[in-house]
C-alpha cells in the first residue's frame, strides 16, 4: 500500500493540460444566456413579467400577455409600463435565488411541513442547477444531511418558490408555514395536533420497548481551535440491527385507553418507534402506514378508535422490494370515501382509485409501459390529476419528463408538453397557463408558455444561447444509446470529449459511475457538468450512463439490483462503451478507468474486482464498500432483511483478494453519511491479501471527500498517471 503519493508533472505539456483543465470553471462561467426565467404573474392572472440575461453584463425585462401571446421588452421594469403597485408586489414576492458558493463542515436541516400540501426540496448547486432531493409531505417532517454553506430551495408541487435557506455550521430545525422558513425555537408538545381527533374526543400515541441504538465513533484528528483530537459519537443504525416495535394507544377524554390491535402491523420498519397517523374528518378512523421490515409488504391501515380493531385499505406485496421512498404517494378524498394511490403492481409505476370503505380498487387511472414519475396537482372538484411521466414516446429518451393530465376514472389522458427534452413545469396562480422549460444534455433550455386546458402553445418565451460557452472551449455532450445485456433494452448515456479533440488520436475512456438504485443519474438537463469537462480536458473521453438496476424504467429493469448491489449494471455498461467505440475509433478500450463516490465508490472498486478484464484504473471515494456497514434505511431497501449471504456476496471487503488494476481509495475522516470504517476495513482486507493500492484519507472532511479541492486534484493525477501514456 502507498499511503501518500505525489505525481510529478514531468513535462511542460502535462502541466499546461492541468492548468487548462482547472481554469475551465472560471473561463466558462456566465456564458449561457436566456437560460433562466421566473414568471411574476400579475393580479389579472393572464399577464406576467420576467427578467432574462441577454449577455455577459446585459439583461432585459419582458412582459407577456398570456391571453394573446403578445410580448413587450424593456431595459427596466419601470419602462414596461406596469402599474407601480402591481410591479412592486410581484417583484417583492419573488424569492431571490442564489447558488451554493462554499462547502463547509457537515451539518443538517430538519424541515417541519405545517402546510396542507406536499412540498419539494432542491439543493442549488455551485453552477446554479436545481437538484431535487425528494419532498416533505403535508404535516410531516424530513431531516436532510447537508454542509455549512449549501443553499436549499423549497417549492410547491406546482413549482412556486416558497423559501430558500443557506445551511449553517449547526443543525437547524425549520418550519414550513407558507411565510417562508421559521426557525423552531422550542420543542413541540409531545401530543401533535395531527395525533388528536378532529372532534377532540381522543388522542393517539405510540409506545415501544426501548432499543439500544448502535453508535459509531469518528475521530476529528485536527479540530479547529485545539491541538488534541476530538471524539465524535453518533447514533447510526445498520442493516440487521434491532428496531423498536410500536404499540399504538388511544386515550379518550374520559380516561379510557385502548390498545390498537397489532396483528396487521407487527413488524414495521421504523427507527423512531412511531407510526405517523392521519384522522378521518369525522374522527371515526385513524389511518396509518405499515411498511413491513424487508420492504416486501406495504399497507395503509385504518383503526377504529372506539374498539382498537384494524382493517386494510391498501395492500402492496412484492417478491423483491417496494420502493417506499418514491412510489407510495397518496391523496385522500374523504368526501367521497376514496383514495388516490401509486403502485408498481403491474410492473410500472401507475395511479389507482380506491374505495376506502371496502378497500377495493375502483379503477386503474393510468396504464402502459411507462412510469408516472410525480403527481403535481389534484383537482378534487374536476376529478383530474396533473402529473409528470416519462417513457411516453418510443422515439424519445425514456427518462424525459412530460406533463400529463387524466381524469380519476382513467379517461381523458393527455400529454400536455411536446418538446424533445426533460421538462420542468410552473403553473400560473389560477392554473390556466403553465411555463414549460425543457432541455437535454446536448440542448440548452427552451422556455414555452402553454394553455393548461389542452397544452396548446401560446408562445416560445426564450431559447437559450450557448454560443459563448462553446467558444470558450466547452464541448457539447453527445448522447448515445446501445442495447443492454438482454439484447433488447436500450441503455442511455452521454460522452464528453476534450476541447482540443483530434479524431486521429486515441483517447483513454473514464466512466463516472453512480449506480444507486434509488434513482437514475445520466444527465437529462442541460448544464456545464464541470467535473466531467475538467477531466476531459486532461485528454480523456468521459462517459456516464444508467445500466439495469437503477430506477425509472419499470420494475423488471429496477429489480436487477435486489440482493445484488454488486451488479451495478456492469454487463450493460461494458456493452454500451464497446458499442460506442465501434463507431468511434478514437476511444481506446485498452485504457478504461472509472470513478465514483458513496454508492459510486462501492461501484468503482467493484469494477476492479469483477470486471478488471475491462476496467484498469479506479478511484473510489467514501464508498459503502460493505452494505452491512452502511445506514439501515438505504441498504435494507435494496438488499433486504434479514441480513443474509447476499450482503457478503456484494461486499468489496470480502472480495478484496480479487483486486487487479490500479485502485485509489479516498475517504473523509469525518464522514457521518457512510461509516469511514467501511473504507478502512477494505484497506485492511487489501493489506491482508498483499495487494498494492493507494489510500488517501482527507483530514477534516466529511462525505464526498473527492470533491474537495485536494481530493479532486488527487483523482485527476491518479487517472492521468495510470491512463495516459
Amino acid at each position: 500500500m502507498k499511503l501518500f503519493f505525489f505525481l510529478l508533472l514531468s513535462t511542460t505539456a502535462l502541466a499546461a493540460d492541468f492548468d487548462n483543465a482547472l481554469s475551465l470553471p472560471k473561463r466558462t462561467e456566465n456564458l449561457v444566456f436566456r437560460d433562466r426565467l421566473k414568471p411574476n404573474w400579475l393580479s389579472d392572472n393572464h399577464t406576467f413579467w420576467y427578467r432574462v440575461q441577454t449577455g455577459p453584463k446585459t439583461h432585459e425585462f419582458v412582459f407577456i400577455d398570456a391571453a394573446t401571446g403578445t410580448r413587450k421588452t424593456a431595459q427596466s421594469l419601470k419602462d414596461l409600463g406596469l402599474p407601480e403597485k402591481e410591479a412592486l408586489k410581484s417583484s417583492t414576492a419573488k424569492i431571490e435565488l442564489r447558488r451554493t458558493t462554499r462547502t463547509g463542515e457537515e451539518s443538517g436541516l430538519k424541515f417541519i411541513n405545517q402546510l396542507d400540501a406536499d412540498v419539494d426540496l432542491f439543493w442549488i448547486s455551485q453552477d446554479g442547477k436545481h437538484i431535487r432531493y425528494g419532498g416533505v409531505r403535508a404535516g410531516a417532517e424530513r431531516e436532510q444531511h447537508t454542509y455549512d454553506g449549501h443553499v436549499w430551495l423549497i417549492t410547491s408541487r406546482t413549482g412556486e418558490h416558497l423559501a430558500i435557506i443557506e445551511a449553517g455550521p449547526q443543525e437547524q430545525t425549520l418550519i414550513i408555514d407558507g411565510k417562508g422558513l421559521t426557525p423552531s425555537k422550542e420543542e413541540r408538545p409531545k401530543t401533535e395536533p395531527k395525533d388528536r381527533a378532529p372532534d377532540g374526543s381522543c388522542v393517539v400515541t405510540s409506545q415501544a420497548d426501548k432499543v439500544t441504538k448502535r453508535q459509531i465513533t469518528i475521530v476529528d484528528s485536527t479540530p479547529t481551535g485545539q491541538v488534541q483530537p476530538k471524539l465524535k459519537v453518533l447514533d447510526y443504525t445498520k442493516p440487521g440491527d434491532p428496531l423498536p416495535r410500536p404499540q399504538m394507544i388511544i386515550t379518550h377524554k374520559d380516561g379510557r385507553t385502548i390498545r390498537v390491535l397489532q396483528d396487521l402491523y407487527e413488524n414495521p420498519f421504523t427507527e423512531s418507534g412511531k407510526l405517523p397517523v392521519t384522522w378521518s374528518p369525522d374522527s371515526r378512523e385513524i389511518y396509518f402506514d405499515y411498511n413491513q421490515r424487508g420492504h416486501q409488504l406495504y399497507r395503509i391501515l385504518a383503526a377504529d378508535p372506539r374498539t382498537g380493531t384494524v382493517r386494510i385499505i391498501v395492500e402492496e406485496t412484492s417478491k423483491t422490494f417496494i420502493d417506499y421512498t418514491h412510489k407510495t404517494w397518496r391523496h385522500w378524498l374523504h368526501a367521497t370515501h376514496e383514495l388516490l394511490w401509486m403502485s408498481e403492481r403491474d410492473g410500472w409505476c401507475h395511479l389507482y382509485l380506491y374505495d376506502t370503505q371496502t378497500g377495493q380498487v375502483k379503477n386503474q387511472i393510468t396504464k402502459g409501459a411507462w412510469p408516472v414519475r410525480e403527481v403535481l396537482h389534484v383537482d378534487d372538484s374536476k376529478r383530474q390529476l396533473w402529473f409528470l411521466a416519462s417513457g411516453l414516446r418510443k422515439e424519445e429518451d425514456p427518462y424525459h419528463l412530460h406533463l400529463c393530465r387524466v381524469n380519476f376514472d382513467g379517461t381523458g389522458f393527455q400529454q400536455l408538453t411536446e418538446g424533445d427534452g426533460n421538462h420542468h413545469i410552473e403553473f400560473s396562480p389560477n392554473r390556466d397557463f403553465f411555463t414549460a422549460t425543457y432541455s437535454r444534455a446536448d440542448l440548452p433550455p427552451v422556455h414555452e408558455l402553454r394553455r393548461s386546458t389542452d397544452g396548446t402553445l401560446v408562445c416560445t418565451l426564450e431559447t437559450a444561447d450557448a454560443t459563448n460557452l462553446l467558444a470558450a472551449g466547452w464541448t457539447m455532450p453527445e448522447r448515445f444509446v446501445a442495447k443492454g445485456r438482454d439484447g433488447t433494452t436500450d441503455i442511455h448515456g452521454i460522452l464528453i470529449k476534450p476541447s482540443n479533440f483530434d479524431p486521429a488520436k486515441k483517447y483513454p475512456v473514464v466512466e463516472d459511475i453512480y449506480a444507486g438504485p434509488h434513482s437514475a443519474f445520466a444527465p437529462k438537463d442541460f448544464g456545464r457538468l464541470l467535473t466531467h469537462h475538467i477531466l476531459a480536458e486532461l485528454g480523456f473521453i468521459i462517459v456516464k450512463l444508467d445500466g439495469m438496476g437503477t430506477n425509472h424504467r419499470g420494475k423488471a429493469f429496477h429489480d436487477v439490483c435486489w440482493k445484488n448491489i454488486k451488479d451495478a449494471g456492469f454487463p450493460d455498461r461494458k456493452l454500451w462503451i464497446k458499442a460506442a467505440a465501434q463507431t468511434r475509433p478514437w476511444m481506446d478500450l485498452t485504457r478504461v478507468g472509472i470513478y465514483g463516490g458513496s454508492a459510486g465508490g462501492q461501484n468503482a472498486m467493484r469494477a476492479l474486482l469483477d470486471h478488471h478484464d475491462f476496467y484498469k484504473v479506479a478511484v473510489a471515494d467514501c464508498g459503502c464498500h460493505d452494505n452491512r456497514m452502511d445506514k439501515i434505511w438505504w441498504n435494507e431497501q435494496w438488499m433486504g432483511w434479514p441480513v443474509d449471504e447476499s450482503y457478503a456476496r456484494s461486499s468489496n471487503k470480502d472480495d478484496a483478494h480479487k483486486l487487479e488494476g490500479h485502485l485509489l481509495l479516498i475517504v473523509g475522516e469525518l464522514d457521518t453519511n457512510v461509516d469511514p470504517a467501511s473504507t478502512t476495513q477494505v484497506v485492511g482486507a487489501l493489506q491482508k491479501a498483499g495487494k498494492t493500492f493507494d489510500f488517501m484519507p482527507i483530514i477534516g472532511t466529511g462525505h464526498g471527500a473527492a470533491e474537495t479541492p485536494y481530493g479532486s486534484r488527487l483523482r485527476m493525477e491518479f487517472l492521468v498517471k495510470h491512463l495516459r501514456p
